[in-house]
Parts: C-alpha cells; sequence; structure tokens
C-alpha cells in the first residue's frame, strides 16, 4: 500500500466524507432479529463494506471502528478526527490525566461555592415515642 501525503484541507474533507458515509451505513443498515445481526443494506466502497456484510452480531465478531476506516485511507493525526474509545476513558479522563491545571484554587472555590449546608436533625416528635393514636 502506498501512503501519500495530503494537505491538510484535503484530510479534512476526506475525513467528513468518509463521516458521512459512515453515518449513513448506520442509518441505514437492515436489522436481523433472528440473527440478532445487523447488515449492511448497500455497498459502501469507501468504507470497504460490501452489501449484505455484518456490521454488528452478538457472538464471534469483530466491530467496524471508524478509526481502522481511516487508517486503511492513510490519514495522519486520527486523533484531531476521532474522540478516544470510552474504554480507554475519553476526552474527559484524558484532560484530568493529562493536562495540568493553571489554577489549583479554582476546583477547591468551586467545591465550597455550591456546598450545601449540614441539616441539623428536627426535633423528635412526642419525644420520640412516635405517633399517638387515639
Amino acid at each position: 500500500m502506498e501512503i501519500v501525503l495530503k494537505s491538510s484541507k484535503e484530510q479534512v474533507n476526506q475525513v467528513e466524507e468518509l463521516k458521512a458515509e459512515w453515518k449513513r451505513l448506520w442509518k441505514n443498515h437492515l436489522d436481523d432479529k433472528n440473527r440478532a445481526e445487523g447488515i449492511a443494506s448497500e455497498e459502501f466502497s469507501c468504507l470497504f463494506v460490501e452489501k449484505g456484510t455484518v456490521i454488528f452480531a452478538t457472538r464471534n465478531f469483530k466491530l467496524l471502528t471508524l478509526k481502522e476506516i481511516l487508517e486503511e485511507h492513510g490519514i495522519v493525526d486520527l486523533h484531531r478526527f476521532i474522540s478516544p474509545s470510552p474504554s480507554v476513558g475519553g476526552w474527559g479522563k484524558f484532560i484530568r490525566t493529562s493536562i495540568p491545571h493553571s489554577k489549583p484554587n479554582l476546583g477547591g472555590y468551586r467545591r465550597v461555592q455550591y456546598f450545601e449546608e449540614e441539616k441539623r436533625p428536627q426535633q423528635l416528635r412526642k419525644g420520640g415515642r412516635g405517633w399517638l393514636h387515639v
């Protein structure tokens, strides 16, 4: 396979086209309820998916990922176009663990600002004997 370096605008356009096809694939797939699997309803040559290909199933199956498809097309800097998978932790975890906070006291201030006051227990009715039924 030959890797051709493309300009960033060309890459962005190609990724947008692939994402549009990806959305169309998942929107227009057929559900086979007997076999519990999803089937491609038409051919998506740019996604390397033929008509009738199983795109998701319950057992013994390797799920299609947009990241792998973009790698096959030779897209560089995939992290610019695709967020990390939730199993890795996503953007929120990445920000908390990798980016140092410039104002460490900001978090403490916000916690104090929105902290609810402790509620004192109310006075017991009837001296703690419960309700008296007459």
